[in-house]
């Protein structure tokens, strides 16, 4: 099963955590992971792909505009019935990296994706709308990251290949 990373970064901290998640997934047996910044996207490996994590920087509280103009031109990528799941880089808890995940959720849901976290149903570490890094304790959030590429997958598989 396939699974598509797609990230913006400037300063190379939401790549980072990209790769963290992408360690997760693909401990996950017979899931494949690719990562793809956002103006080198593999569209036929996409069309492949079962699930479609999306990170992104938080600037202005919110979403950065190359992610979001991604999505508002995104018609030729095959999207709808996909697990999604969003991640965040911020410099500060109180930066907005909540409200820029929720912006890529709703974005998502428009797309036609079906959207998972994990949320508390799993226990610790409690992943409720999506994985946050912040820039304080950058490197002490990455076992959470790889705890989320590891349930994303799980949960895709339970839904896309059941019983394998």
């Amino acid at each position: 099963m396939k699974i598509a990373i797609i990230y913006f970064s400037k300063t190379g901290r939401t790549r980072a955590m990209a790769e963290v998640i992408a360690d997760g997934a693909g401990s996950v047996s017979g899931v494949e992971v690719r990562l793809f910044e956002l103006d080198r996207i593999d569209k036929s490996y996409l069309a492949e792909c079962k699930a479609v994590f999306f990170g992104t920087p938080t600037y202005l509280a919110s979403t950065c505009w190359e992610l979001k103009k991604w999505f508002d031109e995104s018609t030729m990528y095959p999207l709808a019935g996909k697990l999604g799941a969003v991640f965040a880089t911020a410099d500060f808890a109180q930066g907005g990296a909540d409200v820029a995940i929720q912006s890529v959720l709703g974005h998502m849901l428009v797309k036609g994706m079906l959207v998972y976290s994990g949320g508390g149903a799993w226990g610790l570490p409690y992943i409720h709308l999506g994985a946050v890094a912040l820039k304080e304790n950058f490197e002490a959030s990455k076992p959470m990251f790889r705890t989320f590429g590891e349930r994303v997958a799980q949960k895709a598989k339970e839904l896309f290949e059941p019983g394998k």
